[in-house]
């Protein structure tokens, strides 16, 4: 990794160094995620790079009942209001 400069001062380097290696490419950008606080993303990362869900009835042969909708007074006043007749 490339020491850190004083702000204020000019770079010793290039914003690209073409000469730094992969290890010191991977170290820097170790670096600026530690930096940016972005290991918070490291759970997102891992869930993007996952396999996907299986979608297959198969896998889920359990009947689901759908949740009730209830609508209480005010919506029902406001959907009357708006001649919608939520009954």
């Amino acid at each position: 990794m490339t020491p850190q400069q004083p702000l204020g001062q000019p770079l010793r380097r290039p914003a690209y160094d073409d000469a730094a290696t992969v290890r010191e490419m991977h170290d820097d950008c170790l670096a600026v995620g530690r930096n940016l606080r972005l290991d918070r993303f490291d759970r997102l990362a891992r869930a993007a790079a996952a396999p996907v869900p299986s979608l297959a009835f198969d896998r889920f042969p359990r009947e689901v009942p759908k949740r009730d909708i209830r609508i209480d007074d005010a919506a029902q006043r406001l959907a009357n209001a708006l001649h919608l007749h939520l009954d």
